[in-house]
């Protein structure tokens, strides 16, 4: 009987007063975990040194690296007078709560339309793909997450340019993450031994290319007997994520 508008104004309100505090005790949660990290000896993090020193080296090699080909792809971009394309602007951000009621659905981040995000963007960690941004307030933003069945994804098998269905499935709080594929080719053979990594294919202008969405592990002809369908398995990190990556879309200046 309630007004719609008036729905969205309450939720809205809500979220605002509420924001504070939750960020507040998110930022208590890295004080406390900033001084039991002091307690530790001295060795650990003298060895912890050692390794972000080495991945830090392998880091600066990949710039480079990184830095010659898009040199070389603005190059040949400008040859062939090819468009420019749109950009993302990478925005950190920390995990503020995650609900048991929707623990595979969605999680709350420290920033919100304060830093510039927006309602859609791409969100993802180390490990590939999160999800999307699905409701962005002042200080904090709302992400469906990759496992929710309402996050769909135009993905492919590795190695595969054929184009896939991804959608997120009906996830138990406490069971590991799955997801589900359709439109898999006939000739895609995977076993829960050997299963086949699934990645973004960039169509549809969301994600970008190339981000690890979870491993097929198995799939079986569809009732229509052109495709195969099947099922998913999500890292389990996404359990755990303390900080994810938001890919603000933004518009290169032309050149």
């Amino acid at each position: 009987m309630i007004p719609t508008a008036l729905k969205r104004v309450a939720r809205t309100s809500f979220f605002e007063l509420q924001a504070p505090f939750e960020t507040t005790a998110s930022y208590v949660r890295d004080l406390q975990d900033f001084w039991s990290l002091k307690t530790r000896p001295k060795n650990d993090l003298i060895e912890a040194g050692r390794d972000l020193a080495r991945l830090n080296a392998a880091y600066e090699v990949r710039l480079q690296q990184d830095s010659a080909l898009r040199n070389e792809l603005e190059r040949l971009e400008r040859i062939l007078k090819l468009p420019t394309p749109s950009g993302y602007r990478a925005e950190p951000a920390r995990v503020v709560k995650r609900e048991f009621s929707s623990w595979w659905q969605q999680l709350v981040i420290r920033k919100g339309s304060n830093h510039g995000i927006t309602v859609g963007s791409p969100v993802i960690y180390a490990g590939g793909v999160v999800g999307r941004v699905r409701e962005v307030f002042t200080y904090t933003s709302v992400v469906e997450l990759i496992s929710s069945p309402g996050v769909r994804i135009a993905a492919t098998a590795e190695g595969d340019i054929r184009p896939i269905s991804y959608q997120g499935a009906v996830n138990p709080s406490y069971g590991p993450a799955v997801g589900s594929v359709e439109y898999v080719p006939l000739d895609v053979f995977v076993t829960a031994s050997s299963p086949r990594k699934l990645v973004t294919s960039g169509l549809g202008g969301v994600f970008p290319p190339n981000l690890t969405v979870g491993y097929i592990t198995r799939v079986e002809p569809s009732s229509d007997g052109l495709f195969k369908s099947g099922d998913v398995r999500l890292d389990p990190e996404l359990s755990s994520l303390n900080e994810v990556t938001v890919l603000v879309p933004e518009v290169l200046p032309p050149r």
